[in-house]
């Protein structure tokens, strides 16, 4: 008697692979950094920024919509896991750091303390 052979239920999302590094782009202005990374299909939801130590770390998944009423059986989607670390120097004031996400892009504003930023300095003549 031969078995009946059943498909393995595949969740990509549960997939435990490399995570993928998003393409990162760096400004610098007399006022800090700006760091725009792309995070394609990732949800606020889904999406973690955080700072451990010096270290800013960003991650997210990304979300595949499933009919509530369909189970997958089969997938072939490779569904990316986003992770990226950055060392912050010391010149960077990590407490003041502003995040935005829009259209899949993540906008970082990472300021300079105010120490490092330049400043103008009066000359008055004697």
């Amino acid at each position: 008697m031969a078995e009946r052979s059943e498909l393995k239920t595949v969740h990509p999302a549960q997939s435990e692979e490399r995570p993928v590094s998003p393409a990162v782009d760096i400004f610098e202005d007399a006022g800090g950094i700006t760091l725009l990374a792309d995070m394609p299909g990732v949800s606020k939801d889904r999406l973690d920024v955080r700072l451990d130590g010096d270290n800013l770390v960003i991650e997210g998944r990304v979300d595949l919509d499933t009919p509530a009423e369909m189970r997958a059986v089969w997938a072939e989607v490779n569904v990316p896991r986003f992770r990226r670390a950055f060392t912050l120097s010391r010149e960077l004031d990590a407490a003041r750091i502003e995040a935005n996400l829009k259209d899949g892009v993540l906008t970082l504003r990472v300021p300079k303390q105010a120490h490092a930023q330049p400043r103008r300095i009066e000359v008055r003549a004697a």
